[in-house]
């Protein structure tokens, strides 16, 4: 009996895989109105978006610095074309105001003594 119970298990994991396989994922799709309201938010989409899903900038937090530095940063490695002054300013003014850096450690209750 626990032959047949462990046949039949096996059975349906196969089948679920097949389907799971056989189905195509279901993409959320990146639209501008998706992120926070704000000067700057176009021309940051559609200058994150030529090569990436904005997940990947949604998900990151970090200085306006930094944020400068990583434009830079994919300009210099991935080959994303040169900004224009003035929406570079945007971008980054954008990104720094919407997605600002996450201080770790200093609100961390796990820290507190």
């Amino acid at each position: 009996m626990a032959f047949v119970r462990a046949g039949l298990i096996l059975a349906a994991a196969l089948a679920a895989g097949w389907w799971f396989a056989a189905t195509p994922a279901t993409a959320t799709e990146d639209e501008p109105e998706n992120l926070p309201e704000g000067p700057g938010r176009e021309e940051t989409f559609y200058s994150c978006t030529a090569c990436h899903g904005m997940a990947i900038v949604t998900q990151q937090g970090m200085s306006r610095a930094r944020w400068d530095d990583t434009i830079d940063y994919m300009m210099a490695r991935h080959g994303m074309p040169e900004l224009d002054p003035a929406d570079r300013k945007l971008v980054v003014e954008y990104l720094s105001v919407h997605f600002p850096s996450r201080q770790r450690g200093a609100t961390n209750p796990f820290l507190k003594r």
